[in-house]
Order: C-alpha cells, then sequence, then structure tokens
C-alpha cells in the first residue's frame, strides 16, 4: 500500500518548489503584498524560520530589542511545528495576503 518512494520524494519537493516560490514572493515585499501587517510579516518570518531551521534557537534578546525579541517570540510560539508544515503554512499565508 501507499505511494511509491519516488511520488513521495516528488512531493516534498514540489513542496520546496512552492516554498521557494512563496519566499521569493514575500522577499519581493511590498510590491507583491501591500497591505501585510507587521504581525502578518512576524508570523512569516516565524514560519520561515521554522521551516529552515526548527525550533527557537539561541537565548531571547534583550528588554530594548523590541524587533528581536518580537522575532523570537514570534518563531517559539510555533515550537514543535514540523519543517513541512511550516512551509505548507508559509506558502499558504504568502498566497492569501499577495495582492
Amino acid at each position: 500500500g501507499g505511494l511509491p518512494l519516488c511520488s513521495l520524494v516528488l512531493v516534498k519537493m514540489g513542496l520546496q518548489e512552492d516554498f521557494d516560490a512563496a519566499a521569493a514572493d514575500a522577499a519581493s515585499g511590498a510590491g507583491n503584498m501591500p497591505k501585510i501587517t507587521n504581525d502578518q510579516k512576524l508570523e512569516l518570518y516565524a514560519l520561515f524560520k521554522q521551516a529552515n531551521v526548527g525550533d527557537v534557537q539561541g537565548d531571547r534578546p534583550g528588554m530594548l530589542d523590541f524587533t528581536g525579541k518580537a522575532k523570537y517570540d514570534a518563531w517559539a510560539k510555533i515550537k514543535g511545528m514540523s519543517n513541512d508544515d511550516a512551509k505548507k503554512k508559509y506558502i499558504e499565508n504568502v498566497n492569501t495576503w499577495k495582492a
């Protein structure tokens, strides 16, 4: 039963390609996603880090590093999410938030 291994590899490859395309869309920024909020930017940041690095790493930035703290907290919020799930959610969000 189930899919042959080569099909699973293709599915994974497709996900990575879709993720890379979504990341390129997000990186091109305001032109593609003019109405994105700071909270949405933080969510994309966290999903991107989770997809590429895994669970949050390092110490939480200091009190005066507001941006660093916000990024760290957003990433810490999704601790335990699998890389593939993070990629899927990232792609879904970019596609939803694109103009």
